[in-house]
């Protein structure tokens, strides 16, 4: 089926006269739309091989869009899916493929941030995320990847893998093994509150890089997040967490070079600052655990990036052998920094807490 007959089945303004293929992303096909009335539009075919159920992901997606679209004022804070004539969200072809479509939104996005304050900006996007989203009934979500960010789960399929040896890998790094598992229990504590109900759920991002934030191409200013794919129930702590894993990190995350690695604790700062400012509904054991939730999703990383080369590399995709062993342990050294200067990442929550709530 032609594109502008795919185009067709929304719910748009005017006749397609453009359709190019558009953005940089790596799993959905996306093209941008103009139409003969001057509106421009993006579709999007759902990648069903990464996303097993597209149908529940985008009453997720559609769901969560329509929620943040009744709190905000401008429109270009909240992604706008455009329905089918028929009333669903995703266009079904004749060759079983899924489509979406979104009202274009002028802006722009960075790979990594220019300047502190890009790095705040995405924390300020990620924080109105968490509070316009706090009254939402994250329970009714579709886990799109389930067990994502179960840490006692991930610990489970490494011994597993550790056990199995499949590649004969093992000797090699028993040290980096034995450095996982010392940390196993700190490691599971946000998946223990989790459990106990000592910490709420929410709504999820779980992809909380700054190229899925869309900056304002006048002011620089965060509007909204993108790539709603993979919102899922979870904890608030794990959008933070992976925020301050990416993006304080003094190296790239396969930094071979592993004392180039560390956590910069000014980025810290100025992340949680934005985070908080933001972010107003989070409980006072949400904002103490800020810390523990950064050590937590970079540990994770780290037990599963070891697990995938135990395995033999089926998962990630590598560039060269030992790919995954590189990542894991540059992050086991950014976790084993942020262990060090965890007193410190609490002292500069506290402070930041004293700033914004008073």
């Amino acid at each position: 089926m032609q594109i502008e007959n795919i185009v067709r089945k929304f719910l748009i303004e005017g006749e397609p006269v453009s359709c190019k293929e558009f953005g940089s992303g790596h799993i959905n096909y996306t093209v941008k739309v103009l139409t003969d009335a001057g509106n421009e539009y993006v579709l999007q075919r759902i990648n069903k091989y990464v996303f097993k159920d597209p149908v529940r992901l985008m009453e997720n997606v559609s769901s969560v869009t329509d929620f943040l679209r009744s709190r905000v004022d401008d429109p270009r804070m909240a992604l706008h899916y455009i329905p089918t004539h028929e009333g669903p969200f995703y266009f079904l072809d004749d060759e079983g493929e899924y489509w979406r479509m979104y009202d274009f939104i002028g802006g722009f996005c960075l790979d990594a941030p220019e300047s502190e304050e890009d790095f705040y900006q995405s924390a300020l996007a990620f924080g109105r995320f968490q509070h316009m989203l706090s009254d939402f009934p994250a329970h009714t979500l579709f886990e799109t990847i389930p067990e994502f960010h179960n840490t006692i789960d991930r610990y489970r399929q490494l011994k597993e893998s550790i056990a199995a040896d499949a590649c004969g890998r093992l000797s090699s790094v028993q040290a980096d093994v034995d450095f996982l598992m010392e940390r196993e229990e700190l490691g599971c504590t946000l998946q223990r509150l989790r459990e106990s109900g000592e910490l709420p759920l929410r709504v999820t991002h779980n992809d909380t890089k700054l190229n899925n934030v869309l900056l304002d191409k006048d002011s620089r200013k965060s509007l909204c997040v993108l790539d709603l794919d993979t919102v899922m129930p979870g904890l608030s702590l794990y959008d933070f967490g992976d925020s301050i894993r990416f993006g304080a990190a003094t190296a790239a995350e396969d930094e071979q070079d592993l004392s180039k690695m560390s956590m910069d604790l000014h980025l810290f700062e100025v992340y949680t600052r934005g985070f908080l400012e933001a972010a107003t509904s989070l409980t006072d054991r949400e904002v103490e655990l800020l810390p523990m939730g950064a050590f937590v999703i970079t540990l994770e990383l780290a037990t599963r990036f070891m697990k995938d080369h135990l395995d033999g590399d089926l998962y990630f995709k590598t560039a060269y052998p030992g790919h995954n062993l590189v990542r894991a342990r540059a992050q086991m050294k950014l976790a084993a920094d942020m262990q060090e200067k965890m007193d410190q990442m609490q002292q500069i929550v506290a402070a930041v807490v004293k700033q914004v709530r008073g």
